[in-house]
């Protein structure tokens, strides 16, 4: 099973058809996504199921369907135990960004932390869920994929929002305060947490 999140809303990809109120079930062979996406928009839809035969096969039957953005992100973790966020768009987020040209996923993902925090040191621990959402850019409905790394990071500096990306804030949280930042944030943050 695979979650697709349009906003806070969830496509979940899976073999098996359920019945739960607020839900609706495509098949995910035939869907028009473009379709699903206003419905789950101007609705008060909570889901949709999106049903197919394969498992191993749903993800990559899904992702034909638009186009694709490949992102990478962290979750930084400096020796205090405090979790590096950033807060864009009126929400709190972890740093994440697009990967560019021939880069690793990888390096991606630590050139994104840096550029959106400005924190250094960061280092690779172990990767972390892959996560999937739809926006829309410039008239039209992408998915993101983003890997998302654990890092962590000695920084003692000064931490610096990148502002022309719509960064207004960057924070180290303790965990109370990642809590209360998770009431403002998005679902596949909070997958991640």
């Amino acid at each position: 099973m695979v979650t697709i999140f349009v906003n806070e809303k969830p496509i979940i990809l899976t073999t098996e058809v359920a019945f739960e109120s607020g839900f609706k079930n495509y098949l995910l062979k035939t869907v028009h996504i473009g379709k699903v996406i206003k419905e789950l928009n101007a609705t008060s839809l909570k889901g949709v199921r999106l049903i197919g035969k394969h498992e191993h096969k749903l993800l990559e039957t899904f992702l034909d369907k638009l186009p694709v953005v490949v992102a990478g992100g962290g979750k930084v973790i400096n020796d205090r135990g405090e979790i590096l966020f950033i807060y864009r768009n009126d929400k709190w987020d972890l740093p994440k960004g697009k990967v560019e040209n021939k880069e690793s996923i990888e390096d991606a993902s630590i050139r994104e932390v840096e550029e959106e925090t400005k924190v250094t040191g960061l280092k690779i621990v172990k990767p972390l869920a892959t996560t999937y959402h739809i926006f829309k850019r410039n008239g039209k409905h992408k998915i993101k994929q983003t890997y998302w790394f654990e890092m962590t990071s000695k920084h003692k500096g000064r931490l610096v929002p990148q502002m022309e990306e719509g960064i207004t804030k960057v924070a180290w949280l303790n965990q109370p305060e990642v809590k209360q930042a998770m009431e403002n944030s998005y679902a596949n943050i909070k997958l991640l947490l």
